[in-house]
This record gives C-alpha cells, sequence and structure tokens, in this order.
C-alpha cells in the first residue's frame, strides 16, 4: 500500500464513526447520510486493504487494525490543526494530549496524586479525563478512545485485544470514623466492628472485595449502613456520624484535617491497589512513562 492512496476525507469519517461508536450518531453529527458514509468507509478499507471494522453486531466494533489506524488519525488531525493554527500566527509549543479514564470507585485523591507526575513532567500536557465504570472504560481503551485507565483491578483476561497492567501503588487501610464512634470501636479492635455501623465501598469493587475478606478471615459482620461509588461522599457520610469508613493509609491526614475523622486502630492487613491499564500499541504515550515511574520510584 502507497500512503498515496490515503484519502483525507475518508479517514475524517472513520475516525469520526470509530468515536462515536455508530454510523448513525456519526451521520447525525456531521449532516451525511449513512449509506455515504459507509460507502466511503469502504472505499478506505479497500485503499488500506484492510477490514477496520467488525460489522457482525448493531454497533461499529474496530478490528486490531482500525485501533492502530483509529490512533495514527487522532494524531494526524490534531496537527493538521496545529498547521492551521500555526499559519494563522497562532504559534506556541506543541501540547501533547493524555486521554485518561478513571474508575468511577477508585478514590480521586489517589488518582490525582498518580496523576500530578506525568503533569509536572509535561507542563504542556492537555490531559482529558473521563469517569466510569469498568466496562464502559474498557471499551473506550480497546477503541483506542482513550491512551490508559487507572484501575483498582488488573484488565481482565476477556479482552478481545491484548492489554497491559502494571501496579501503581498499593494501599493498607485505616478503619476511621468521628472522634465519639472512633472511641468506642477502638476498645477490643478489631472484634468491636462486629454489628457496627459501617461504610463501605460497592459490591463490585475490588476493595471491597478485599475489605470483605478481611472481616470473614475475622468472623467480624458490621452493619452496613450503605454502599458508595465515590470516596468523597462515603466520608462525607462517616463525618455525619452514618458509621465508620474505610480509608487509604496515604490520606489518613486528609480524613482527619478535613472530614473531622479518627483513626480507631492501627492499618489492617487488606490493601488498595491501582494499576495503570494499557494497550498493545506501537509506542507508549510519553506522559505515560512520567506517571508509570511512580511504581519504580
Amino acid at each position: 500500500m502507497s500512503d498515496l492512496n490515503l484519502n483525507y476525507h475518508h479517514l475524517r469519517l472513520f475516525w469520526e464513526v470509530a468515536r462515536s461508536g455508530s454510523l448513525r450518531a456519526a451521520a447525525e453529527k456531521l449532516h451525511l447520510s449513512q449509506p455515504t458514509i459507509s460507502a466511503q468507509i469502504k472505499n478506505l478499507e479497500a485503499s488500506l486493504g484492510e477490514q477496520l471494522f467488525d460489522r457482525s453486531g448493531r454497533r461499529m466494533k474496530l478490528t486490531a487494525s482500525g485501533q492502530l489506524i483509529l490512533k495514527y488519525a487522532g494524531e494526524l488531525f490534531s496537527l493538521a490543526g496545529e498547521m492551521v493554527r500555526s499559519l494563522h500566527g497562532q504559534t506556541g509549543a506543541r501540547r501533547l494530549r493524555l486521554r485518561l479514564g478513571i474508575i468511577q470507585s477508585l478514590p480521586k485523591l489517589l488518582a490525582w496524586q498518580l496523576i500530578r507526575p506525568a503533569l509536572d513532567a509535561f507542563p504542556n500536557l492537555q490531559l482529558s479525563c473521563t469517569e466510569g465504570h469498568a466496562p464502559e472504560l474498557l471499551g473506550m481503551l480497546v477503541s483506542g478512545r482513550l491512551d490508559a485507565i487507572l484501575a483498582d483491578e488488573p484488565a481482565p483476561s476477556s479482552l478481545r485485544v491484548r492489554a497491559f497492567t502494571q501496579r501503581l501503588s498499593r494501599e493498607h487501610l485505616v478503619f476511621c470514623a468521628t472522634p465519639a464512634l472512633a472511641e468506642r470501636l477502638r476498645k477490643n479492635f478489631p472484634q468491636s466492628l462486629e454489628d457496627a455501623p459501617a461504610l463501605l465501598p460497592a459490591e463490585r469493587t475490588a476493595w471491597r472485595h478485599e475489605i470483605d475478606r478481611w472481616f470473614e478471615a475475622r468472623k467480624i459482620t458490621p452493619c452496613v449502613m450503605a454502599e458508595f461509588d465515590d470516596a468523597a461522599l462515603m466520608k462525607t457520610a462517616a463525618a455525619d456520624g452514618l458509621g465508620f469508613v474505610p480509608v487509604p493509609e496515604t490520606f489518613l491526614e486528609n480524613a482527619t484535617s478535613r472530614y473531622g475523622l479518627e483513626p480507631i486502630g492501627p492499618a489492617v492487613e487488606c490493601q488498595l491497589s491501582c494499576y495503570l491499564l494499557t494497550v498493545e500499541r506501537p509506542s507508549r504515550h510519553p506522559a505515560l512513562e512520567a506517571l508509570a515511574a511512580i511504581a519504580k520510584g
């Protein structure tokens, strides 16, 4: 294949369909008919000699070749935009973009602590963060709409593309509560947590599974008052006296100063881990190298 056969307009249509996930959504955005878009994408596939979409279902799922083309198409259109801006005198250093997914159950304070080194290493970095549940974000990662995901568990083996998992951090947990409740539960800890009011992460989350295993190993059954996807909301409820709450040990000071919580006992032997999930690519994103360096520090 020669790059002289590549039609820029056809590539743009492919890019829009891949990002929107369907012909219908792309057609509405571009004000074109679905048959027109479909025909021109087929022309692109013919010129490349590769199938870019798996059309077996309703949605337009990218093939491995489609994922690769989507990545380069995004970089090409970004560069084209910079070219036009430069032509009209809008000069400036080229911005590096990082599209990062963050699993909803991951404490945002922990996520920010991990993201910050990438921003420090690349002051011109344009960061785009998308929060959501694992299935949604993994779909965006596979389709090339995200560069990486910060998650509380490794990538599942069921993904239809090869994925890479790197653990960035591992935090021990401290159970905390309002001063009055913490004082009462300190006596005979951890058995004091039996039937005690608990505020815990949502059942489907990885760190909830860790906490549940810790309770089961000690034959402790707390009274679960509420479950949360959002760690900040969970601590807010704890500050209102609704129950005790797990807090990553690194952020104990934040729980004390911001929410007025106190530790009930020492850090327990269950952990909250954070992983960096990526898919196989020809080259790694330079900002991800800075982010991943935390694990080696």
